[in-house]
């Protein structure tokens, strides 16, 4: 019996905004709207965080339907109250693999050799990569057994310089999420500050920033659609 097509959802656990006292987390709503796509789509959708436990969260609007329904979701409030951790997942239980975005991604996503190499072994055994926003830091590390990065030559989107400017946080982030792709050898292209932007490129599809959380969902389900049965 083949077994379910499930995409995995990865949370960062920071949350703390560097020295400003602020808070900060996964950002909800570029969770729950590729969640709500690859639901429709009849794919299931796991989380885990990097730490494991209560993730902390940003974001939230209980004004938007699509983050209300996430969040009342039971096996979604379930899995928020006590995500696994990415030493409690085996990749090959999973089509793809989503980087959320928020800006503690930035402090934990990078650095981390197990959330790296989970993405690693699901592209190699044929399936996608993707990531929204600040979610990118998840690919900075993502080395191939030929010793390549993942994102080397590709094209992808994430949160610009310019983004990071806008919203005063470019002193605080640890890095610029642009340069660093860029240093990786990716192919960054970026639209005006906090339009939509999705990019795909073969297996891996990257979104600029929340507002194009619902576009990488729709483009993850059409690659995942694309791959067939692994």
């Amino acid at each position: 019996m083949p077994r379910t097509r499930a995409v995995l959802l990865a949370l960062t656990s920071h949350e703390e905004l560097g020295d400003t006292g602020r808070r900060t987390g996964f950002y909800l709503p570029e969770a729950a709207h590729p969640w709500r796509v690859l639901t429709d789509a009849g794919y299931q959708v796991d989380l885990m965080s990097v730490q494991g436990g209560r993730p902390p969260m940003d974001g939230q609007d209980t004004s938007d339907p699509v983050q209300r329904a996430f969040l009342d979701d039971p096996r979604m409030a379930a899995q928020l109250a006590d995500t696994r951790s990415p030493q409690d997942i085996d990749p090959a239980d999973y089509d793809a693999i989503l980087y959320v975005g928020g800006h503690g991604t930035m402090w934990d996503f990078p650095g981390n050799a197990r959330l790296a190499g989970i993405a690693r072994d699901i592209w190699e055994a044929g399936g996608a990569v993707a990531a929204v926003c600040h979610g990118p830091a998840g690919l900075l590390d993502i080395t191939l057994s030929d010793g390549t990065h993942l994102i080397e030559g590709k094209n992808v989107a994430g949160f610009t310089n310019a983004e990071e400017d806008a919203v005063g946080l470019g002193d605080v982030v640890p890095f610029h999420l642009q340069t660093e792709l860029e240093k990786r050898g990716a192919k960054h292209t970026g639209a005006d500050n906090f339009e939509t932007h999705v990019v795909v490129d073969g297996r891996l599809v990257t979104g600029q920033n929340p507002a194009s959380a619902t576009g990488v969902g729709q483009a993850l389900t059409m690659v995942l659609e694309g791959l067939g049965d692994k």
